[in-house]
């Protein structure tokens, strides 16, 4: 039974959110309510995936890193979900991807698995958990996949790791080979800029793209590529392709559920797009919380335990001595 056949039993049900996860739990269930979006039965796979893309139908991925939201999720019809390692920067509340570890990482995404058991679930192979070699990286890729029964494991790669590519896919697992911008190379870079803006980096782009199919990649993931090489590497791939600020081109599209909900505050990448301002809807709950409290509204009668009839009166007997 969906969360939103339960409405009057609402408040009851309230107590086990937070006021953050009440706006998303009434934004999904508005959406599931009045959009006519039915409920995924049985789980997607990568060939389901492979299947879109030959059949020309766009596929809807969402970056997420928690039990609540991605039992939400689970509640539309997005196919796939990332559990990113930019948990370390949304959730954890660092300035980069890097500080996120093999057992951060196992942890949520075993909890996005067991609050979404139907979309096809995808583990962010964080840093230094593949760069240190293909013994290393397949043991890693293993973990999520027998620990926390994702389907798919994804690396930020260049031509250096075709090797590591084709080591996990050769060992049984997807992989998702992540081209584009590479946030896990910031200390390298410096700083983020769209990539193949000319026509020679385009050239190795594509030809990247090429070399991590070739190397067994089951899908591919393009971050910050221009719109133009986005479409020709969509074109040319036999393999579903999914686009993170590369345009509208590709094979299917992800962005992180924050921003889809407008909870993330600041500065935001181009492409970022929330389509909803739970935001503003978080911080006001927060305050009439608060201010709630201190008035003494909250809790009243009905958010409150008491004993059963006439047991206050024996407790006041026994702390009399009266019993």
């Amino acid at each position: 039974m969906l969360p939103c056949e339960k409405a009057p039993n609402l408040h009851k049900n309230l107590v086990f959110f937070t006021l953050a996860n009440l706006s998303l739990f009434i934004y999904f269930n508005n959406y599931l309510l009045f959009s006519g979006v039915p409920k995924m039965t049985g789980r997607i796979t990568v060939a389901d995936l492979i299947d879109a893309k030959r059949q020309g139908r766009k596929v809807v991925a969402v970056s997420c890193y928690d039990y609540t939201t991605a039992r939400l999720v689970a509640q539309t019809d997005v196919e796939m979900i990332l559990v990113g390692d930019s948990a370390a920067q949304v959730i954890l509340g660092h300035d980069s991807t890097l500080p996120a570890t093999m057992d951060f990482m196992v942890a949520i995404t075993a909890a996005v698995r067991r609050a979404s058991p139907n979309v096809c679930l995808v583990a962010d192979m964080p840093f230094l958990s593949y760069q240190l070699g293909i013994a290393e990286a397949v043991k890693n890729a293993g973990r999520f996949v027998a620990d926390c029964g994702a389907q798919m494991v994804k690396i930020e790669v260049s031509s250096a790791y075709l090797d590591v590519v084709k080591a996990v896919s050769d060992a049984g697992m997807a992989v998702m080979a992540h081209i584009g911008i590479k946030p896990q190379s910031v200390s390298k870079i410096g700083r983020f800029r769209a990539e193949a803006s000319n026509a020679e980096m385009a050239a190795e782009l594509i030809a990247l793209a090429e070399q991590m199919r070739n190397a067994g990649a089951s899908e591919l993931l393009l971050e910050g590529v221009c719109a133009e090489v986005a479409k020709i590497i969509t074109g040319q791939s036999d393999v579903p392709v999914i686009g993170c600020g590369s345009g509208p081109h590709c094979d299917g599209q992800i962005l992180i559920a924050p921003d889809i909900l407008g909870l993330t505050q600041g500065r935001q990448p181009k492409f970022a797009k929330s389509f909803a301002n739970l935001g503003d809807a978080t911080i006001a709950a927060f305050a009439d919380y608060a201010g709630q409290v201190r008035a003494g509204k909250y809790p009243d009668e009905a958010h409150c335990y008491f004993m059963k009839d006439g047991e206050m009166e024996r407790l006041q007997n026994l702390l009399r001595g009266e019993i």
